[in-house]
């Protein structure tokens, strides 16, 4: 192997972000030849959750914003109502641990450990525990956006971090509240980005029935079921949606919106809340 050279995308990271990668020695092939490159590749984690002193469940994910992962996933999991629930929440030193001591709906903790729904996501990939609070929940709001603020939030959204500059291996995921806060994630998986952000909302005691979800990965069912479960009424990706995503949305009153990309988008259900 020839002494290595740094690749294209190669940028000095801050040193919180060190953390999240692992600096390697790639080949990278040419049609005409090969060369010795520095890359990064991202860095997952085994982090494992503690609810009132039991494991329930263990993630592969970015050891950032672990606080907030978990209280996202308790959230959307109808495990806890509300941030005030939790009475404590504690970082190992590490950092992969987290464990919390909660006020936990009965029903909810108890569906924890039952069957589940295999999902299209990708890293937790399941759903259903909060199924019975989806079948009847339907965002009713009049909130509105323009269309100009979405596409222009979009291409702010769409800039590439220093992460995925130098990965290209992680989702985003952003909430836009009415005051204009941002709470912005990443994550090597969708779901967990999007709980991360939701996590953070709440931690920060921000209500999100007024505000938009932008994401980076296709909308699928489990990924509105996050939105019914939290009452954000409009959800934007620059990827595709699915059929099932499309017909959940309609039935539970969420704005789904894809392909958001330059100065167009699709809006597939519940067109009145963009305004042109």
């Amino acid at each position: 192997m020839t002494s290595p050279v740094r690749s294209e995308n190669f940028s000095l990271f801050q040193d919180s972000l060190d953390d999240y990668t692992k600096e390697i020695i790639i080949e990278k092939f040419y049609e005409n030849g090969i060369e010795a490159v520095e890359d990064y590749v991202i860095k997952e984690d085994k982090i494992e959750f503690f609810l009132n002193g039991k494991r329930f469940l263990s993630v592969m994910s970015i050891a950032q914003h672990q606080d907030a992962h978990l209280v996202g996933f308790l959230l959307s999991e109808a495990v806890i109502n509300n941030f005030s629930d939790i009475e404590s929440i504690i970082i190992s030193e590490d950092g992969l641990k987290v464990e919390v001591i909660a006020n936990v709906s009965d029903e909810g903790y108890e569906n924890l450990f039952k069957e589940k729904t295999l999902t299209s996501g990708c890293c937790i990939g399941v759903t259903g525990n909060a199924e019975k609070v989806f079948d009847c929940a339907f965002i009713n709001t009049d909130y509105k956006v323009k269309a100009k603020d979405i596409l222009a939030n979009m291409k702010l959204f769409n800039n590439s971090s220093k992460l995925f500059d130098n990965t290209g291996c992680v989702h985003k995921a952003e909430l836009v509240l009415e005051d204009g806060t941002i709470f912005i994630a990443e994550d090597i998986g969708r779901h967990n980005a999007i709980d991360k952000v939701i996590g953070l909302a709440s931690m920060n005691k921000k209500d999100v029935k007024k505000s938009v979800l932008y994401a980076t990965g296709r909308l699928s069912m489990e990924m509105v079921v996050k939105c019914v479960m939290h009452k954000i009424p409009i959800v934007v990706s620059k990827a595709a949606v699915t059929f099932q995503g499309i017909k959940s949305a309609n039935e539970h009153g969420v704005t789904l919106v894809g392909f958001a990309r330059g100065n167009k988008m699709n809006v597939y259900t519940h067109s009145g809340r963009i305004n042109v």
